[in-house]
C-alpha cells in the first residue's frame, strides 16, 4: 500500500531529506550543498511511503501570487515505474489547490519530460544545465 504524506514532523522531514539524498546527491552526483537549500525550511514536503518506509519525496513552494513550484520530486530506485511518481504528483497538485494557487512550474530533468508530460505539464523553456544536469521548465495550470 503507497501513500503520500505532507511532512508534518522534524522525523517526516529527515525522511524527505534522507530519500532527496540517495537519488539527487548519491546517485546522480549533485553537490550536497545545491540539493539542500535555502527553500527547504519554507517549502511544505511531501514523503511517500511504501508500507512504513520512506521511498518518495517532494517540496512545493509558492514562488509568487497563486503560482507554485514544484522541486525535489525523487522515488528510490526500486520502487519507480510502479506509478509512485503520479501518486506524488497528485498530492502536491491537490495540496497546491487547496491552499489557492492556480499553477504550477517544475524544471524536469530533460530525460523526465515525458512523465510530467502524462500529467499535462508543457515545456515553457529551452533546455538549461543545472547542477550539469540538462532541464527544461515545465508548468501547468491547476483550472484547466
Amino acid at each position: 500500500m503507497q501513500k503520500v504524506k505532507i511532512a508534518e514532523s522534524e522525523l517526516q522531514k529527515e525522511q524527505a531529506f534522507e530519500i532527496r539524498r540517495k537519488v539527487f546527491v548519491d546517485e546522480q552526483q549533485v553537490p550536497l550543498h545545491i540539493e539542500m537549500d535555502e527553500y527547504d525550511d519554507d517549502a511544505t514536503h511531501f514523503v511517500g511511503y511504501n508500507l512504513q518506509q520512506p521511498i518518495a519525496a517532494g517540496r512545493i513552494r509558492e514562488i509568487e501570487n497563486g503560482i507554485g513550484k514544484v522541486e525535489r520530486v525523487s522515488v528510490l530506485p526500486e520502487f519507480r515505474g510502479q506509478h509512485v511518481g503520479v501518486l506524488m504528483m497528485d498530492a502536491m497538485e491537490k495540496h497546491a489547490r487547496s491552499v489557492g494557487m492556480s499553477s504550477l512550474k517544475l524544471n524536469s530533468q530533460s530525460y523526465a519530460i515525458p512523465f510530467y508530460e502524462k500529467l499535462n505539464y508543457t515545456v515553457t523553456s529551452p533546455e538549461f544545465l543545472d547542477a550539469g544536469i540538462p532541464h527544461r521548465t515545465m508548468e501547468k495550470n491547476l483550472h484547466a
